[in-house]
C-alpha cells in the first residue's frame, strides 16, 4: 500500500541519518584523541582512488561465489563472520549510553587479558584487553541480539547491527581533505553506476548476502506486522561513505573557529534531499537505482556553492584534518584495548602513575 511504501522509505531515511548525525559528532572526538590505540584510520588520496576498484573486485568475487556455490553454505559462514563482529560493534554503540543506566554504587570491577609471547627481554605483547564489568555486561547485552539474528535473521536484529556498523564507520573512518572525499566520493559515483545499471551484479548480490550489509524495512509492515516480508533496503555503503564526507566538513567547520556547523548542516541536507531523489526515482521507473547517483553530486554540490557564496572554497581545499586544531572533547565510549606493542604498556604505565587512571580504548572496526 502508498502507506506501507511511505512507513517503509521513511523509516529508512531515519535510519540512515542517525549513525551519519552521531557518527560525525563522535569523529569529533575520535580524531583529538593522543592516544595511538584511539586514532581513526584516515583514508589518503592514494586509498580513495583504489577504493573502487577493490570494491569492484569484491563485488564480482561474491557474485561469482553465489553462482558457483551453494548460497546456503556462503551465507551460513558469513552469518558467523557478522555475528562476532556484529556483538562486537553493537557493544562499541551502546557502551556509552549503557553507562548511565548504572548505578552509581555498581561493584565495577577492573579486569585485564594479556597473552605474551617468548620470555626475558624478547618477551613480546601479543593481546592486551582491558576491560571492566560494565564492558561484560554490553557484550551480553549484544550477544542477546547476536543469537536473535543468527537463529531468525530477524530484519530488526539485522538493522541494529547495520546500524552499529554504520556509526563506528562514520566515527573511525577519516578524509584527511576535501579533495581525497571528492577522489572517493566520485571513484564509488561510477562504481554504483555501473554495476546498478551496466549489470545485475549489484542487485543479485544484495538480494542474495544474508548479512548486516543493508538496512531493511518492510513495506508490508501495517498488513503483516513484525512477520513482514517485502522489504526495501538500503546498503551500509550508501550510509557510510557520504557520512564520512559529512564528518571531514564537520571537523572543517570546527577548524574554522567561526561557532557555527555552516558545512555541516548544509551536508546534512544535501544527504536528506538526495536520498529523498533516490527514492523518487525508484518509485517513478520502478527499478533499483544506485544511491550515490543522487547522493555524491548532493553532498559535494550543496557545500561548494556555499563556499562559493562565502568565499571559502580556498579555504576548504586547503583544510586537512588533523588533532591539533580540535578543541578538547572528551572520549564518548569506551570498549577493550587489543595492543601489540610493550611500549604502548609501559606508556599507559606511566600516564596512569601521573594522572587519574584512564583505560586505553580499542574499537572493534580497528580490530
Amino acid at each position: 500500500t502508498p502507506e506501507g511504501m511511505a512507513l517503509a522509505y521513511g523509516s529508512l531515511v531515519l535510519m540512515a541519518l542517525l549513525p551519519i548525525f552521531f557518527g560525525a559528532l563522535r569523529s569529533v572526538s575520535c580524531a583529538k584523541s593522543k592516544n595511538s590505540s584511539e586514532m581513526p584510520e584516515t583514508i589518503t588520496s592514494r586509498d580513495a582512488a583504489r577504493f573502487p576498484i577493490v570494491a569492484s573486485c569484491t563485488l564480482l568475487g561474491l557474485y561469482l561465489f553465489f553462482k558457483i556455490f551453494s548460497q546456503e553454505y556462503i551465507n551460513l559462514l558469513l552469518s558467523m563472520y557478522f555475528f562476532v563482529l556484529g556483538i562486537l560493534a553493537l557493544s562499541h554503540t551502546i557502551s556509552p549510553m549503557m553507562n548511565r543506566f548504572f548505578p552509581a554504587n555498581f561493584p565495577n570491577k577492573q579486569y585485564q587479558l594479556l597473552f605474551t609471547q617468548g620470555s626475558g627481554e624478547s618477551k613480546e605483547e601479543i593481546v592486551n584487553y582491558e576491560f571492566d564489568t560494565k564492558d561484560l555486561v554490553c557484550l551480553a547485552l549484544s550477544s542477546v541480539v547476536g543469537v536473535w539474528y543468527l537463529l531468525r535473521k530477524h530484519w530488526i536484529a539485522n538493522n541494529l547491527f547495520g546500524l552499529a556498523f554504520s556509526l563506528n564507520g562514520v566515527e573511525l573512518l577519516h578524509l584527511n581533505n576535501v579533495s581525497t572525499g571528492c577522489i572517493l566520493l566520485g571513484g564509488l559515483f561510477i562504481y554504483d553506476v555501473f554495476w546498478v545499471f551496466g549489470t545485475n551484479v549489484m542487485v543479485t548480490v544484495a538480494k542474495s548476502f544474508e548479512a548486516p550489509i543493508k538496512l531493511v524495512f518492510p513495506q508490508d509492515l501495517l498488513e503483516k506486522g513484525l512477520d513482514a516480508d517485502n522489504f526495501a533496503m538500503l546498503g551500509l555503503g550508501d550510509i557510510v561513505i557520504p557520512g564520512i564526507f559529512i564528518a571531514l566538513l564537520l571537523r572543517f567547520d570546527i577548524s574554522l573557529k567561526k561557532n557555527t556547523h555552516t558545512y555541516f548542516y548544509t551536508s546534512f541536507v544535501a544527504y536528506i534531499f538526495g536520498l529523498g531523489l533516490t527514492i523518487f526515482i525508484m518509485h517513478i521507473f520502478k527499478h533499483a537505482q544506485p544511491a550515490l547517483l543522487y547522493l555524491v553530486p548532493a553532498c559535494i554540490g550543496f557545500p561548494l556553492l556555499v563556499a562559493l557564496a562565502k568565499g571559502e572554497v580556498t579555504e576548504m581545499f586547503s583544510y586537512e584534518s588533523s588533532a591539533e586544531i580540535l578543541p578538547h572533547t572528551p572520549r564518548l565510549t569506551h570498549f577493550p584495548t587489543v595492543s601489540g606493542s610493550p611500549a604502548s604498556l609501559a606508556d599507559s604505565m606511566q600516564q596512569k602513575l601521573s594522572c587519574p587512571r584512564r583505560r586505553r580504548q580499542q574499537s572493534p572496526s580497528a580490530m
